[in-house]
């Protein structure tokens, strides 16, 4: 272990700030120096529990950390440089921050940054992020860097969690650290007594003749109480996107994602639900399928951290967790539904059975189910990029644990995969991870390939490569005639990962897929699989 600050001895703000990052159990920082910042990778440099990670891009950087974090539950950590290191990170920070996913940002920046006249590399970071993260700290002459970095982590992970930019000038972090009086106190959350709202749940649930449980992403730490919950029940289940995997999905109770890409059993089970009961859900426009009137025909019971924007007929704000704890420590009397409703649950799986797909030509919902039953086995962690092929994998890709599927939700960033699959790694390092991308994903941020090398980061990347931006070009089929612009002239994708020296095969047939998934996933290292689909497949 390294050795804490000795008061009595000089050391810069810099090396405080190493220490801090120790005492908050850091072991991974994803980031790309710069002048800035060299005193942190310095200090850095001496300690051995912390690994830094070199991306090829800043971007990159956050989406990685993005990965760690949600496979792991704690906060991912960012070191950039000023001016265009920070800038770079925009797009993932507003991905983290429209998935509640907790990071911390070590943003450089350059001397006297406030001060007159035009300076190298400056950028005023408050201004350009202030509005998608969650608190920007800028660290000054009177602030002790200790302090403000533990503020950082609470601030993080407190209520919806979220990334925190914090600022650090490079004259700064190269003076002498001085132990300023410590003035951050930790809030406790206030326990509160909720058996006022168990009585209303209650008989809204007594009362309900088809209720149904709505999983979104901020549940996703209580996938335990929520079986439990949903046993006391015996209701049906559907999700989010950012809820899948939080109920299993081969439990009979479960019916699929909802949404404008959700599966027609768990739309029809919405549609004629009396009573939904949502559970960490934030109630986007897709989930909603951007119907103002949602809720006309149904009441709903919103228990989230974070009050509904739209009206509900029961409003419990505090963290789902734990007031499953409290629910279920309660003897509750639940009148047992009808044993119709079980009936209608497999009737409504019944009734959408997806035709077989008897055709030569590879569709991707065929590729998701081979893939999914083929890898059941070591239940990977699956990261998808962004497109037809994330919609697909959520429909056509069994989950039945929390934290096994990572996507871009609510910003949809492609060329979130790739370095979201290096974070998901280090994260547990045990664990198979599959980057599920699209050949237009995939391109945008495909130098992390390096990365993969460099680390040997033994991640399995599967291209559906239809030669178009695929979600696009079925909109511009469905909305605009067929004027199509977005076809793709790919390049060799095997020839890429040969200059990178990496592993890579390519499919073109239905026969050829296992093969090639079993040498990908037997061979020690970061591998490719190159799928050619069908052009026109449509969701």
């Amino acid at each position: 272990m390294s050795k804490l600050i000795n008061k009595k001895q000089t050391v810069n703000c810099a090396s405080a700030l190493v220490q801090a990052l120790l005492k908050a159990n850091v072991d991974s920082i994803f980031g790309y120096p710069g002048a800035s910042v060299l005193s942190i990778c310095n200090e850095l440099s001496k300690t051995k529990e912390i690994k830094h990670y070199l991306v090829r891009h800043e971007q990159a950087a956050v989406h990685a950390a993005e990965g760690y974090a949600r496979v792991s539950g704690k906060t991912g950590v960012v070191l950039v440089t000023s001016g265009p290191g920070f800038t770079n990170t925009v797009t993932g920070i507003a991905n983290a921050y429209a998935d509640s996913t907790p990071l911390v940002i070590l943003a450089g920046q350059v001397a006297d940054a406030g001060g007159s006249g035009k300076k190298f590399q400056n950028v005023n970071i408050p201004a350009i992020i202030q509005e998608c993260s969650k608190r920007v700290l800028v660290f000054k002459q009177d602030d002790d860097i200790e302090e403000i970095i533990q503020n950082a982590f609470q601030i993080a992970n407190s209520d919806t969690k979220g990334p925190v930019v914090v600022v650090l000038p490079r004259n700064l972090l190269e003076s002498e650290y001085k132990p300023k009086r410590k003035t951050f106190q930790e809030e406790y959350p206030e326990s509160c007594d909720f058996s006022t709202e168990i009585h209303n749940l209650m008989q809204l649930i007594n009362s309900a003749h088809k209720p149904l449980v709505l999983l979104g992403g901020g549940c996703i730490h209580a996938s335990c109480e929520i079986e439990r919950f949903i046993a006391k029940l015996q209701c049906p289940v559907v999700s989010t996107l950012m809820g899948i995997g939080i109920y299993p999905a081969e439990n009979n109770l479960y019916l699929g994602m909802i949404g404008l890409n959700g599966v027609p059993a768990a739309n029809s089970a919405l549609s004629e639900c009396d009573l939904l009961i949502a559970l960490g859900v934030s109630f986007s426009d897709r989930s909603t399928c951007k119907n103002s009137n949602f809720s006309r025909d149904f009441k709903i019971v919103n228990i989230n951290i974070k009050p509904a924007l739209n009206p509900v007929d029961l409003e419990i704000t505090v963290d789902v967790k734990e007031f499953l704890n409290i629910f279920l420590a309660q003897t509750v009397d639940i009148i047992p539904k009808s044993k119709k409703l079980l009936v209608a649950i497999d009737s409504l799986k019944d009734e959408y059975i997806p035709e077989q797909d008897n055709t030569k030509v590879l569709h991707s919902s065929y590729v998701l189910e081979t893939l999914s039953e083929f890898t059941k086995y070591y239940e990977p962690v699956v990261v998808t990029d962004v497109g037809q092929h994330q919609m697909l994998t959520a429909q056509f890709f069994n989950f039945n644990k929390p934290c096994k599927f990572i996507t871009s939700g609510g910003l949809g960033t492609m060329g979130f995969g790739l370095p979201a699959s290096i974070g998901a790694y280090v994260a547990n390092p045990n664990n198979l991870v599959l980057n599920i991308t699209g050949d237009g994903s995939f391109q945008m941020n495909l130098q992390e390939l390096a990365t993969c090398r460099e680390h040997h980061i033994p991640i399995k990347i599967i291209i559906m490569n239809n030669g178009y931006l695929g979600m696009v070009r079925e909109l511009q089929e469905k909305i605009y005639n067929k004027r199509f612009q977005v076809e793709m002239i790919n390049p060799d994708f095997t020839k890429i990962a040969e200059a990178y020296d990496l592993f890579a095969i390519r499919v073109t047939k239905k026969e050829e897929l296992i093969p090639a998934l079993d040498k990908a996933i037997k061979h020690d290292g970061t591998a490719i699989v190159d799928i050619m689909i069908d052009s026109f497949e449509n969701i």
